[in-house]
């Protein structure tokens, strides 16, 4: 069996299985069968969601700069599989949001959109991560040709976006927002310095 076909067969099922591991555990913990939720349950599962679906975006985002370092072109094959846990999780975030915290009534959504803006900041990265998420297969790739790249290339526009929605949204302790603002900046500063040297 060659690397590829350890990479098809073992290695990204094993990913595959361990990115649902923390979803699985917020339900686990919801019933009480592995952990509890805390004094604020419906809150807990929100920030769990969240600090997830910004953590999968910036190891996807990693993914090329760690090919290109390491010179292991089979990373490229996790990338397509990482994205979509990230729009997974923000997309679960949301509904989270949405459905526990707010019970899908407009008049309390429309009051919390207007107290906390920073919703409408993580509401665009899902917009983007949206796009991103349907032209994810190879047929849209070869039907969008070098839209898609442009598409996909807004990736970097939803890191900023979750950092963002994050850091407005604590009010005392930054240092987890400014983590991620910190490996988000290294992640683009790499790629903007391979940019320049190519040209």
């Amino acid at each position: 069996m060659n690397t590829l076909q350890q990479v098809r067969f073992i290695w990204k099922p094993i990913a595959f299985l361990l990115c649902l591991v923390p979803a699985a555990l917020v339900v686990t913990d919801a019933f009480g069968l592995s952990g509890q939720l805390g004094a604020n349950p419906v809150e807990e599962i929100q920030d769990r969601l969240g600090n997830w679906a910004l953590r999968f975006i910036m190891i996807a985002l990693a993914v090329t700069p760690l090919r290109r370092l390491t010179g292991y072109n089979w990373l490229v094959r996790f990338r397509r599989m990482l994205g979509l846990f990230a729009f997974s999780y923000v997309l679960m975030h949301f509904l989270a949001w949405l459905i526990l915290d707010q019970g899908l009534l407009w008049s309390a959504i429309v009051e919390d959109l207007a107290k906390r803006p920073f919703i409408t900041i993580g509401f665009a990265a899902l917009v983007l991560l949206t796009a991103m998420a349907v032209t994810s297969t190879n047929g849209m790739r070869r039907r969008l040709g070098k839209r898609w790249q442009q598409i996909h290339n807004s990736v970097y526009v939803v890191g900023f976006l979750g950092v963002w929605h994050y850091w407005w949204q604590v009010k005392k302790d930054i240092t987890e927002p400014l983590i991620y603002a910190t490996i988000l900046a290294v992640l683009l500063g790499v790629r903007l310095w391979w940019i320049h040297t190519r040209k």
